[in-house]
């Protein structure tokens, strides 16, 4: 997730987050190739603001697209039909014909932090649906929330399942979580980059304005497997928890909407 700059916050953010941005940390290279960025955006995501990180390339501000990916979705069937609704990828986690549980770890100790994991995980297990998380404290887990801090305007970030399992990591940038952030606005992007995990995409990805600001961007939608979700809106997801950009604002706060509950319950 993006943070997005509202005027609530512009006077103690805006030269921190929007100049300093420029630094990078040892984690990236600003050198990502022509051929590379040909195929993020045949792909269907912005070829804009892409950064080389470890494990791949971090595209539309918080999705993480690896080697992989760059190959394989390019191979999956343009399933598009509507401009903005709620959309999944073709890639799934695989719960098999059961309830499937996905362990998740911290590797901080940060109060808000434990907090708001297991806030998340109760928002996604209060819907009952195939698809269960637990938080662990050792042992191996599927999904691994890692802690980093960089000058950006990356809140979190995280990739696509595959092979039928989740993207086994969410990178949480604490350049923005301090020990201070309210525990709902640090759960949101947690259940945000979750989502990512298990293959959802930004439900505003066909116009980004929407809750990034700016110009409309239209990220594209070639052989990315944007799929349509039966019964979300037609219009713009207003208070959804996949919308591109967020806030850590104390206030800030997207629980499930009844579409989210809908796009949730129809893919698991």
């Amino acid at each position: 997730m993006r943070k997005h700059l509202t005027n609530a916050l512009l006077l103690l953010t805006v030269t921190a987050a929007v100049w300093s941005c420029q630094k990078k940390s040892t984690t990236e290279d600003a050198t990502v190739s022509q051929e590379v960025l040909s195929q993020i955006k045949q792909l269907g995501f912005s070829p804009e603001g892409v950064t080389a990180v470890d494990g791949g390339y971090l595209v539309e501000g918080d999705i993480i697209l690896t080697p992989e990916n760059l190959q394989n979705l390019s191979q999956s069937h343009e399933l598009i039909y509507a401009n903005e609704e709620h959309y999944r990828t073709t890639n799934l986690v695989n719960t098999g014909t059961s309830t499937r549980t996905l362990t998740v770890k911290l590797n901080t100790t940060q109060a808000n932090f434990v907090s708001a994991t297991d806030e998340a995980i109760r928002r996604y297990n209060a819907l009952n649906l195939r698809l269960r998380f637990q938080r662990i404290t050792s042992g191996t887990a599927n999904i691994n929330i890692v802690t980093y801090y960089q000058v950006s305007n990356t809140l979190g970030s995280a990739g696509f399942p595959s092979g039928g399992n989740p993207y086994g990591t969410i990178n949480m940038n604490t350049y923005w979580y301090t020990s201070g952030i309210a525990v709902n606005a640090l759960a949101t992007t947690i259940a945000h980059e979750m989502g990512h995990c298990i293959g959802f995409r930004h439900t505003d990805y066909m116009n980004r304005s929407y809750s990034c600001g700016g110009s409309a961007v239209n990220e594209g939608s070639a052989g990315v497997g944007a799929v349509y979700i039966p019964g979300t809106p037609t219009g713009p997801s207003a208070g959804s928890w996949m919308l591109a950009c967020g806030s850590t604002s104390s206030s800030f706060n997207r629980p499930f909407t009844s579409a989210d509950q809908t796009a949730l319950n129809y893919v698991y």
